[in-house]
């Protein structure tokens, strides 16, 4: 199959890498001239993810046209906040029907729409997947045991999508529950910069297992208050992607709360590094849209409060521990 993947970070670049090496034919559109010479040149991207070797197979492009142009499947893995543009630049080149991926975790931040709700909007004629799970870049292009969920309102659709990805090491699962998919993926980041607060303060595995549980609540709330399914976070797209994210060393929205929670200020953290952590752009859209929805979200508040409004780590995670006593379950 003819495949386009649009955004070459580190998770563009694995998914290309993946499709590449299960014998499709691959276009992997870059931003940055010198990762589509890196790639193409020496089969690394040595920007986004330096020290793992790709497939020759798989091609890198500054051109969006070429990239998108006879397209059989076009994913879209650039960060959330340029996906609308990007996603209208690609239209006119793409032919009719064509399935599109949307492996990007976030919401965006003027609508707090989800990221297939943009994509269906600036591409009518196609018929729109989430791709989402626990799926550290790094691992899958180490070709590590790794397990997702493509969802889609299309059956056929999300069958085509899981017959693409899937491979000996890469197992894609259908779910018809986009919402839910979607949700697990953009609200688990803003989590992680929570439980890496948590760790940065040094308070340990109790405090961290309770952030995770709790914010699976959270996330499970708003879910269900936007139409999703409760099953959905219990799965690989809601739990499965909270703990990896919340624990895993690989983890840019964690290694961001982590630092945060050592005393150093945002825009120190995200000015060392050229990747996107979601988290933060998520954080503000998360709350905005609990507020929307009637959901309360504490975690979701308290990362809000720690990132742009200035209160100290420490007393805003025992701010969250003061709250009044409730049940733990929903009523």
């Amino acid at each position: 199959m003819r495949c386009a993947v649009i955004g070459a970070g580190a998770w563009g670049t694995a998914l290309g890498d993946l499709l590449a090496r299960n014998g499709h034919d691959v276009r992997l559109w870059a931003y940055e001239p010198d990762v589509v010479d890196a790639i193409n040149g020496s089969h690394e991207n040595k920007r986004f993810l330096a020290g793992h070797r790709l497939t020759a197979e798989l091609a890198a492009t500054n051109d969006l046209s070429d990239a998108v142009a006879g397209a059989e499947l076009l994913t879209l893995a650039c960060p959330s906040q340029v996906l609308r543009r990007i996603a209208r630049s690609a239209k006119s080149d793409m032919g009719a029907n064509v399935p599109v991926v949307i492996a990007s975790k976030g919401l965006e931040r003027e609508t707090l729409s989800l990221m297939t709700t943009v994509a269906t909007e600036e591409i009518p004629r196609s018929t729109v997947v989430a791709l989402s799970g626990p799926s550290f870049a790094a691992e899958v292009v180490q070709c590590q045991p790794t397990a997702v969920v493509v969802a889609s309102t299309s059956s056929e659709a999300a069958s085509t999508v899981q017959r693409a990805f899937s491979s000996p090491y890469f197992r894609a699962y259908t779910h018809t529950d986009v919402i839910g998919v979607e949700l697990g993926g953009a609200l688990k980041n803003v989590m992680a910069v929570a439980t890496g607060i948590a760790e940065g303060l040094g308070l340990g595995f109790n405090a961290r297992a309770a952030l995770i549980t709790r914010g699976l609540a959270e996330m499970t709330r708003l879910g269900l208050a936007l139409g999703a399914e409760q099953s959905t976070f219990a799965g690989l797209a809601g739990l499965g992607d909270l703990v990896l994210t919340c624990t895993g060393s690989l983890s840019r929205n964690r290694t961001v709360g982590l630092e945060l929670g050592k005393g150093r200020k945002l825009e120190d953290i995200l000015g060392e590094t050229e990747t996107v952590a979601e988290g933060v752009v998520t954080a503000q859209s998360a709350r905005e849209l609990a507020v929307r929805a009637g959901v309360e979200m504490p975690i979701v508040d308290t990362v809000n409060r720690v990132l742009f409004e200035g209160q100290p780590p420490r007393s805003a995670i025992g701010a969250l521990m003061t709250r009044e006593l409730r049940s733990e379950v929903d009523e």
